[in-house]
């Protein structure tokens, strides 16, 4: 049944026009903020959107197969789309937290450093807290303690 399981998981499905700044324009500034909010806000409501199908999905379509292949299939089948759901249910948390920045004015500015996100890593991940810098960093931290 999951046609589009990692559909949600990132902003690229998204409908909006990239943000253009203008001259002089300050950072984070109301109107990036109306942007972006309007970003996350979209995003999570497409992720609801999924969960409210899942549990109807999963309600209309539990059936007790007496076959055992045919039962462990479904199980197999929901057992994936719960996963991918809790995953969801973690991003949907994120986006909360960046809904909230953003009323606090925090959102934008990496928490590692406190520079300026770029206005186009935010729309390509619109849940990013670090620059693309610090990010980077971070990553070559974790791989090296493998």
């Amino acid at each position: 049944m999951p046609t589009s399981e990692n559909k949600n998981l990132d902003a690229s499905h998204l409908d909006f026009k990239p943000y253009k700044a203008k001259k002089g324009e300050e950072h984070m500034s109301d109107a990036q903020v109306t942007h972006f909010k309007g970003i996350l806000s979209q995003w999570k409501d497409s992720l609801m959107t999924e969960v409210d199908r899942t549990v109807h999905h999963m309600q209309d379509e539990a059936s007790n197969f007496p076959d055992p292949t045919d039962r462990a299939s479904q199980e197999s089948d929901f057992s994936l789309e719960l996963r991918t759901r809790d995953r969801e249910r973690k991003l949907i948390k994120k986006i909360d937290e960046s809904l909230t920045m953003l009323e606090s004015g925090d959102y934008g500015f990496c928490e590692t450093c406190g520079i300026e996100i770029a206005i186009k890593r935010l729309e390509a991940r619109p849940t990013a807290s670090q620059c693309i810098d610090c990010k980077s960093l971070d990553e070559i931290r974790e791989k090296q303690k493998i």
